[in-house]
């Protein structure tokens, strides 16, 4: 089973965030970057399950670039833009279950919580 899937969604525009660049760290235990992937078509950032064996009980940092995708949206943003780089760190504590992670944003914000 997949641990962790990552769908993102540009509420601003109303599609999915197709190129946004997206990094996976590991914070806990032991720091280390693990993929930089992008946001496919279909919203969701691909070759994730390539990492089930690096993805062990521990906390992660995603790191969504937001202000890049916008740029090369077109988008005005403020210099420096409101939101460069969004975080959100979150800890796998159960392996044999599914951690879909679904995120909204806009260049203001951004939500996530853990869908099914």
């Amino acid at each position: 089973m997949q641990a962790v899937s990552i769908h993102v969604v540009d509420i601003a525009n109303g599609r999915v965030a197709t190129g946004m660049s997206v990094e996976i760290w590991r914070v806990e235990p032991g720091p280390a970057h693990l993929v930089t992937g992008t946001v496919g078509t279909n919203g969701v950032v691909g070759g994730l399950e390539e990492l089930e064996t690096l993805f062990e009980a521990g906390t992660y940092e995603l790191r969504l670039h937001i202000a890049d995708y916008y740029r090369e949206l077109g988008t005005a943003l403020s210099d420096p833009p409101f939101i460069d780089i969004g975080l959100f760190r979150f800890t796998l504590a159960d392996l044999s279950q599914h951690y879909h992670l679904p995120f909204k944003l806009t260049p203001w914000g951004l939500s996530c919580f853990r869908g099914a």
